[in-house]
Formats: C-alpha cells, sequence, structure tokens
C-alpha cells in the first residue's frame, strides 16, 4: 500500500485586516478585562489568552500580556495572526508567557483559552459574517472563557465592545476618555459591528444613545464638578430605564455595561 501524504495544514480562517496599532490603544478594554476577568484567570490551570488579530505590530499583544499579569501572574499571552509575514516580525518581542502564532478564527491553539481577545477585527466584516465569527470564537473558549469582541478609535479615547461566553453574547461595555466626549452618542461611531448599523430609529440601541443624551444633558449642572460627575449622574439615571450590570466602581473609569439582551438587533 502507497503511504498516505501528510495532510497539508489548514488555511486559516478570516481575511487579513489593515492591521493599524499604536500602542495603549486598547488599554481601556484591557482594563475591563482584568477587573471582571482576572479572578477566572487567577483560578485557572492554564491562564492562556488569545490576542486575536494583532496587527502590523505586536504592541497590544504585549501589553496585554502585562496587564493581565497585574491580577493573574501566571496568565500567558499568544499573539494570533492571519498575515505570515506580521507573525515574524512579531516573534523577536516573544518572551516567557508571550508567543505568536499564525492563524485566524479557527484559534489554532492545543488548549482552550480562558480569554479571547478580538479588536478592531470584525469592522471589515459584512454584518452578517458577525454571528458565525462569534459562534465559532466561542466554542474555542473554556467552559469559563470570554470573547471580548469591539472596536475603538485610534488612539482608544472612545470604545464599544461585546462580551460573550461559550453561550453567546452576555453585555456590551461603552468607555471613553471623558474629557473628549461632548455626549454620550459620540461613542456611536465606534459600535461593534454587530451593532453599528443599528443606531438607527426603531433599535435598541439607537434609543439606548437617545436616552444616555437625554441624561447627559439633564446632568449638565454636575459639569462644573468635572465630566466624571457629570457622567456618574447620567449612568446613575439611566439604571432606571436600562440594565446596566456594573457598579459605580465601573463608571468612574468611564465605562458603562448594559445587558447584551437589552441592545440586541431587532429587539426594538
Amino acid at each position: 500500500m502507497t503511504p498516505r501524504a501528510p495532510r497539508p495544514p489548514s488555511r486559516p480562517v478570516g481575511t487579513v485586516t489593515r492591521g493599524t496599532t499604536n500602542p495603549n490603544r486598547l488599554r481601556r478594554m484591557d482594563r475591563w478585562i482584568a477587573a471582571t476577568h482576572g479572578a477566572a484567570l487567577r483560578r485557572a490551570d492554564e491562564p492562556v489568552a488569545v490576542d486575536l488579530g494583532y496587527g502590523a505590530a505586536p504592541w497590544t499583544a504585549v501589553e496585554l500580556l502585562l496587564r493581565l499579569r497585574t491580577v493573574a501572574p501566571r496568565a500567558r499571552v499568544v499573539g494570533i495572526e492571519i498575515d505570515p509575514e506580521r507573525v515574524a516580525a512579531a516573534r523577536p518581542y516573544a518572551r516567557e508567557g508571550l508567543t505568536f502564532r499564525h492563524g485566524g478564527f479557527e484559534v489554532p491553539l492545543p488548549a482552550r483559552p480562558l480569554l479571547i481577545r478580538a479588536a478592531n477585527v470584525l469592522r471589515q466584516y459584512d454584518e452578517d459574517a458577525v454571528a458565525a465569527v462569534w459562534e465559532r470564537l466561542c466554542a474555542r473558549l473554556a467552559p469559563d472563557g470570554l470573547l471580548v469582541e469591539g472596536t475603538c478609535d485610534e488612539i482608544g479615547r472612545r470604545h464599544v465592545w461585546v462580551a460573550l461566553g461559550p453561550e453567546g453574547p452576555r453585555t456590551v461595555t461603552f468607555a471613553a476618555r471623558l474629557a473628549s466626549l461632548d455626549r454620550p452618542s459620540d461613542l456611536a461611531e465606534r459600535l461593534p459591528k454587530a451593532l453599528i448599523h443599528r443606531n438607527v430609529p426603531g433599535e435598541p440601541v439607537h434609543a439606548f444613545l437617545r436616552d444616555f443624551d437625554r441624561a447627559w444633558a439633564a446632568a449638565a449642572p454636575y459639569a462644573a464638578y468635572g465630566a466624571r460627575q457629570r457622567w456618574l449622574r447620567a449612568v446613575r439615571d439611566m439604571t432606571a430605564d436600562w440594565p446596566v450590570v456594573d457598579r459605580s466602581s465601573r463608571w468612574r473609569q468611564g465605562e458603562v455595561t448594559v445587558a447584551w439582551g437589552a441592545l440586541a438587533p431587532g429587539r426594538g
């Protein structure tokens, strides 16, 4: 019998992104991940996190490792990129706890990671593709794992992300450098792909941002004490009508997190 030829490696799933990245671009997302998922990383026997689609430079993967290790000293990060040239360029930055690998949405790791962060990756995809990508990535998570997928501006002042578990989407978080924010609906331009085309009358995310702007306007007197106090008051007022799931300690960071079910497309 003629020996069977070895099967060639499967082709990574996905397409190459623009690769735009900057140091500290994802600091708001990283800060939130460390605060909300740090305990799970500390408990895990294999606290592996993936920076999926880190781009043309490895800064975000390097920073993710440093930030996770402040709350989970054994955390390890694997940067995954679909462009092999980007992987080759990143490998000189590898260190203890940080490696780089060629791949895509299939997440080519031997074990299921406890965290997959996919920032600014799905913007170039059609909205119809998002559900399948989410399902594929969630299927790769460890049982208590977390997928964080979202979008931010080039220097990380404004950011919106969806957090998903193996069962699917859980929450949406809006985060901003408050001193640069004129009104909460400015964050609409950074909605993730699943929501950005849904910011129209009749959709829940549009109603949420409309109500947030109204609460922000009503909180204008608090601006005398700074943008943070105004944000705190506006978010506190929003809790009367929207399922805000975090507390004031997160609001003070310029964040607010809402249950996914309240903002999911088509729920208006």
